[in-house]
């Protein structure tokens, strides 16, 4: 009956009307057909081929009327919608460095800086090079998407830097990768909150020199000032003795005496006016009228030429003065006029007030003030014409080189905020142009160009773009073959694009996104089996699985092409893969599930535009809404709670979105909401939840709550203790004695602490709330007897939680029936827990604990299967071949997880393996890869000093 009604709606050629712009209207009055009849029309939307259209007859005119009213609505949201076309859904090419071998890039990273910091050690380095390697570090992290190690690649850079340019765009970058993190949407861009790190600090980034070991805590923002200090000002200038007046400066009718002697030691300049061989030597008055000086700023040079400060004046006199030191050359004079302008520079108002002056004077760290600003502002700051006339232009990078303040950090840092806001904009063009501009030859310069390649790809200027990505590969960037190639394959040149992927392939080791790329350029089984090879070299690649998802759609499998998207959502959400599904499940008849999906995409991004940026989420909720059996909060609690109790994070997600819409300013929605993304590994999205909570808190004590979790999860464990235990001084309730207990088990619990831990969590769970969260109480609980060897008190924890339907402690339960020598019932356990929860690769990994080797390989094959990302598996598998003696297949396994993952514990136990062969070359490689990513990890270390010693002996 489904495939005839597509037949028959295929057959009108609807692919026609969405090219059109026409958007038509609906009339309500013809909108009576049944909710079923009216969005099944939906399914003609993917009618992708268009021979699939042609193959078939017209409808007869009784027909067509027929369908008339029905799609006079369709024909408003078709035509806004467009088509899942394949077409549509090609990847994007990755805007950052992305080496061919990724174990090998990061082996040669940790050299690098170690190289660095041996010779930085020895003196023979400049420190500002270990501040480039360092950022050189961050570029190369980037590719695996790790925000934890970007942010220390980040710090490391920031410490190491010697100028004030450094600082302050290190430290605005910095503060701009933990915007979410901030309590406040928009905190001032010059103050530090108690929790702000001290890196960031903007009065420490324009503080002068270079001492990596002195410690940054507390930054100047936080340390107390010296009450004395305050009062007894900089030391004014001694009066002026009439005696010693030998000197007047004319200006206008004025005159200003000074001391000759004075003036002169000002500059080289001065001195020679005043005591060489010109005129003026011998002269006691010089008229300074047509100088460009008032009397108030020469009054102000000559005190300074008494004193020292300029301190009693205003900043319009202090921009005269410094004009005046840069005419003479007055070093000193400008360096105090310098400091003290930059002090005054508060806002965007002052910076843009200060800045052309600063330009114009060259006065560093006046100019360092405005700019710091201005980055601390980001994205804000580049949507104002005045800055980004100074930041985007070539003459505006003229003026900051010529104040010093024009490097490769700057405009690296300035382009990623553009790319964020908008890949095709006229501002992140100009800024990538001056990246190129400012970069040095090699990785700078194969970033700069691949980066402009990738925005002239978008912008559609393909000359251009293949342009910028050859040149990215001749500096060395091979993964700039597949820009160089998507660009041809825009201009029709397809062979040509296949040839230099087949290329590719054939003189590296292969990977998953060069057959992905290569899949774009052939059809049928070719590309098929290119997406095949995909997925197995890199199986969290998305494309592959969106192609075959829509291919199946095209050949009116839904269902199939529901569950190949659905694939990939097991473990990686993301916005696009859930808008396909979302799509599918509209043509499937599915309005429930499609709705549930589009909430969950307008969680992860409110601002999302639907079907290739056609429509706004929450216009197809509200064309969706009346299709679908309408939830009161009553009933959304009941879905919630069924949805949480089955671990199906997404339909949660949704859920709570849909509660939100009828309570806005629902904290604890929020709170919850914030939880569901961090499970699904979402933490950008996670901590603005988090904040909102905070922002819509209704209540001092429950603020402080939130707070508190802000705190926590950015580090600050004991503060966000402080913040719970203030909270409760106010009020008991459920959330402020399950974080101070939260915090508290944080820690290598003992006796006492962990009896502590227990009775806060009992104290909660004697406070109003619901069982989504008394469950949670009570599996933690369990976990803190477990750990204390209670086994018996942690299983009626883990029961009374199943009991209210906190499906998770099965696993609990498990763990104690497996330390009570109850394997069985261990396993039959976690079989409870496979088959209750949707998400449930972790369930499949915990039960292979408790059976023997052949079930444990096959419930990991399973996990894997259901999320690769889990690295676990590979690890064990890996082990049991080598306890088999089968060392290669070992590494073979090894190897594959880390082609697409560079994990520090495979990385480790393959180094480990390749110690045990006797292979100390590749040992070395694998623990120089590990410990770039974690130089601290003392297993690696340890091994990395033994391989060494032994590479060495067999050298000699």
């Amino acid at each position: 009956m489904q495939n005839n009604f597509l037949t028959s709606i295929r057959s009108m050629k609807l692919i026609e009307g969405c090219k059109g712009t026409q958007v038509y209207a609906v009339n309500p009055s013809s909108t009576v057909a049944t909710a079923a009849e009216k969005l099944a029309s939906l399914r003609p939307t993917f009618s992708l081929r268009s021979k699939s259209i042609s193959q078939h007859q017209h409808p007869t005119n009784n027909q067509h009327q027929n369908y008339h009213h029905r799609t006079l609505s369709l024909d408003s949201l078709i035509s806004t919608i467009g088509l899942p076309s394949p077409d549509l859904i090609d990847p994007s090419i990755d805007p950052f460095l992305r080496p061919i071998e990724h174990v090998d890039a990061l082996a040669s990273s940790f050299r690098s800086l170690s190289s660095a910091m041996s010779s930085l050690a020895s003196s023979s380095l400049p420190s500002s090079s270990l501040c480039d390697v360092h950022l050189e570090h961050c570029a190369l992290l980037r590719s695996i998407g790790d925000p934890k190690l970007l942010r220390r690649a980040l710090r490391s850079a920031r410490i190491h830097s010697q100028d004030i340019h450094h600082k302050i765009v290190l430290s605005a970058w910095l503060r701009f990768e933990r915007r979410e993190d901030e309590l406040e949407p928009f905190p001032s861009p010059l103050n530090c909150s108690p929790t702000s790190p001290a890196l960031e600090c903007p009065r420490a980034a324009l503080t002068s020199g270079y001492a990596p070991d002195v410690p940054f805590d507390p930054c100047p923002c936080r340390c107390i000032a010296d009450p004395s200090a305050s009062s007894s000002a900089a030391a004014r200038p001694p009066d002026l003795d009439e005696r010693d007046i030998d000197l007047w400066f004319s200006i206008g009718n004025e005159e200003i005496p000074c001391v000759r002697s004075y003036i002169a030691a000002l500059s080289r300049p001065l001195s020679t006016l005043l005591y060489g061989g010109f005129a003026e030597a011998c002269r006691e008055r010089i008229n300074f009228t047509h100088n460009s000086i008032s009397a108030r700023a020469m009054r102000a040079v000559e005190a300074f030429s008494r004193g020292g400060s300029l301190d009693d004046y205003p900043p319009d006199t202090v921009l005269e003065v410094l004009a005046f030191a840069n005419r003479f050359c007055c070093e000193g004079l400008k360096a105090t006029c310098d400091s003290k302008l930059a002090s005054i520079v508060r806002n965007v108002d002052d910076a843009l007030l200060f800045i052309d002056y600063a330009l114009d004077e060259t006065a560093y760290v006046l100019v360092a003030a405005c700019l710091q600003v201005f980055l601390r502002e980001l994205p804000r700051s580049l949507q104002k014409t005045e800055i980004s006339v100074i930041l985007c232009s070539p003459e505006g990078r003229e003026r900051l080189a010529m104040a010093g303040h024009a490097s490769f950090a700057l405009y690296y840092f300035l382009s990623q905020v553009a790319m964020e806001e908008d890949m095709r904009s006229n501002t992140t063009v100009m800024l990538l142009e001056r990246m190129g501009e400012c970069a040095a030859p090699g990785w700078q310069k194969q970033l700069a160009m691949h980066q402009l390649g990738c925005v002239m790809l978008e912008r559609g200027e393909y000359k251009d773009a293949q342009k910028c990505f050859e040149e990215a590969v001749q500096e060395g960037h091979a993964y700039s073959v597949v820009g160089v190639a998507r660009a041809k394959y825009k201009k029709g040149h397809k062979y040509s694009a296949y040839k230099l992927l087949n290329s590719l392939i054939s003189e590296h080791t292969s990977n998953g996104w060069m057959h992905q790329e290569r899949s774009l350029y052939c059809n049928g089984n070719e590309k098929m089996t290119d997406l095949s090879t995909a997925t197995e070299l890199d199986p969290i690649l998305s494309y592959p699985y969106k192609y075959r998802a829509v291919t199946l759609a095209e050949e009116d499998k839904l269902g199939a092409a529901v569950a190949e998207i659905s694939k990939i959502l097991g473990f990686k959400v993301s916005t696009d893969c859930l808008e396909l599904r979302a799509w599918f499940y509209l043509a499937l008849g599915s309005y429930e599930l499609a709705l549930q999906d589009i909430r969950a995409i307008l969680t992860l991004d409110p601002g999302y535009m639907m079907f290739h940026g056609k429509m706004h989420g929450d216009q197809l909720i509200d064309a969706l809404r009346q299709y679908v059996q309408p939830w009161d909060m009553a009933d959304c609690w009941m879905q919630l709670y069924d949805r949480w109790s089955a671990v199906d994070d997404i339909g949660s997600l949704a859920v709570v979105h849909q509660m939100l819409t009828k309570e806005p300013g629902n904290s604890s929605l929020r709170f919850r909401q914030s939880l569901l993304l961090l499970r699904l590994n979402c933490q950008k999205a996670a901590m603005h939840s988090l904040r909102m909570a905070r922002n819509h808190s209704t209540s001092e004590h429950e603020r402080l709550i939130y707070e508190g979790w802000i705190l926590y999860d950015t580090g600050h464990r004991k503060e966000g203790l402080a913040k719970a235990e203030e909270s409760i001084t106010l009020q008991r309730s459920f959330e402020a004695f399950f974080l101070k207990a939260y915090a508290l088990a944080d820690t290598s619990l003992d006796q006492a602490s962990s009896s502590k831990v227990i009775q806060l969590l009992e104290q909660a769970n004697s406070c109003a709330s619901d069982n989504l969260r008394k469950g949670q109480a009570y599996n933690n609980m369990g976990s803190v007897y477990v750990d204390c060897d209670m086994l018996d008190e942690a299983a009626e924890c883990y029961i009374k939680a199943l009991a209210i339907k906190h499906t998770r402690a099965h696993q609990g339960l498990a763990r104690v029936y497996y330390l009570k020598n109850q394997k069985k019932a261990a396993y039959d356990e976690m079989t409870k827990l496979i088959e209750r929860a949707k998400n449930n690769a972790s369930a499949y990994e915990k039960r292979s604990e408790y059976c023997d080797r052949d079930m444990a390989r096959s419930d990991l094959n399973m996990a894997s299967k259901l999320d690769p990302l889990r690295t676990y598996p590979y690890r064990y598998r890996a082990a049991v071949l080598m306890d088999d003696h089968k060392e290669e297949e070992a590494i073979t396994e090894l190897s594959r997880a880390l082609s697409f993952k560079p994990d520090l514990q495979l990385l480790h136990l393959r180094a480990a393996f390749y110690d045990s062969m006797g292979n100390y070359a590749a040992t070395s490689r694998d623990c120089e890869a590990a410990l770039c990513i974690e130089p601290d990890h003392s297993d690696t270390l340890e091994l990395y000093d033994r391989a060494s010693a032994r590479a060495m002996e067999q050298q000699k």
